[in-house]
């Protein structure tokens, strides 16, 4: 389930599938990421409900450790903390960029 959103990029999506930010290809698969991984409570059961095929599901290192990733569409994601059935800190991000 999740537990809490970052940034209005996630929001936008969430709340009307649509955003100025993420290009509009990616925005049904990213309303389709979101809604698995709101109704799940187990991190393995994301690899097996991911259907939109290729999530890559990896958790992030460095300065991001302690969050995990799953791709929308390279080079945007899906990051986020994951603990006791809950995903918080939800957030659709480019972080590779910069």
């Amino acid at each position: 389930m999740i537990t809490s959103f970052t940034g209005k990029v996630t929001k936008d999506i969430w709340e009307s599938n649509s955003s100025k930010t993420l290009p509009r290809e990616y925005w049904l698969r990213a309303e389709a990421l979101l809604t698995i991984m709101h109704s799940t409570r187990m991190l393995e059961d994301l690899k097996i409900k991911g259907q939109p095929p290729n999530i890559l599901l990896h958790k992030l290192k460095g300065e991001r450790k302690g969050y995990w990733s799953i791709t929308i569409g390279l080079p945007w994601c899906i990051t986020f903390r994951f603990s006791e059935g809950g995903f918080s800190e939800v957030k659709i991000e480019n972080y590779h960029k910069g």
